[in-house]
């Protein structure tokens, strides 16, 4: 069986792990009413729409 003859270094290590611990950017989308970056599937905060009717009202 196959032995490594040094020891891999710290930096090689935290290097290799790291790269699946990234965090991915939130999903996002634009609200039909006025054009508003919202998250999907909940009610845009600006003007309080969702699916082509006012739920909340927004001052």
């Amino acid at each position: 069986m196959a032995v490594p003859k040094q020891k891999k270094g710290r930096g090689a290590t935290h290097r290799r792990r790291s790269a699946n611990s990234k965090l991915a950017m939130p999903a996002r989308s634009v609200c039909p009413q006025c054009g508003a970056v919202k998250l999907p599937h909940r009610v845009c905060p600006s003007c309080g729409y969702y699916r082509d009717r006012q739920v909340i009202a927004v001052d």
